[in-house]
């Protein structure tokens, strides 16, 4: 694995954790904005709803209602998109902690890798100097000397 990538800025998890609170804040105020806006032009409309004598008055009522009703409209709208993007916000922090758990499990098994080869290396040293112990104590053993011709007494014909 890349282990010096991490050196000095404390890495990906900390550049996520940052865009993921900046993330967060900016969805608040989205939230904030959107619901103040609905509640601000209900009010006007609430206030705006009463009958008056002048026609023309009424006409610029109504105009002026139908103007806030679109605003909370879209305000609405703007809340629906906010819950779209939280749903899938919420789908894809579950792959990030899903790959943050594939990537702890690939550095748990790199150890054991690193564990067993070291464990091999040392199994195959031991066994190296066990034949080789075994190789000596063979050749310097008095029967394998006896039964050996030896090559100095031999007569050729």
């Amino acid at each position: 694995m890349n282990k010096g990538a991490n050196v000095g800025g404390g890495g990906p998890t900390a550049a996520a954790a940052a865009a993921a609170g900046q993330k967060q804040k900016s969805l608040l105020q989205r939230l904030d904005a959107d619901i103040g806006n609905i509640v601000d032009n209900y009010g006007f409309i609430v206030n705006a709803a009463r009958v008056n004598d002048p026609p023309v008055r009424n006409s610029q009522e109504a105009f002026m209602m139908e103007m806030r009703a679109s605003r909370m409209v879209h305000a609405a709208d703007s809340l629906l998109k906010l819950v779209s993007e939280l749903k899938q916000t919420a789908m894809f922090s579950g792959f990030a902690s899903l790959n943050d758990h594939v990537e702890q499990r690939t550095e748990e098994f790199m150890e054991q890798a690193e564990k067993t080869e070291c464990m091999l290396s040392r199994i195959g040293e031991e066994a190296a100097a066990s034949l080789k112990e075994l190789e000596s104590h063979y050749y310097s053993s008095a029967e394998r000397t006896s039964s050996l011709p030896s090559y100095g007494q031999e007569t050729m014909p």
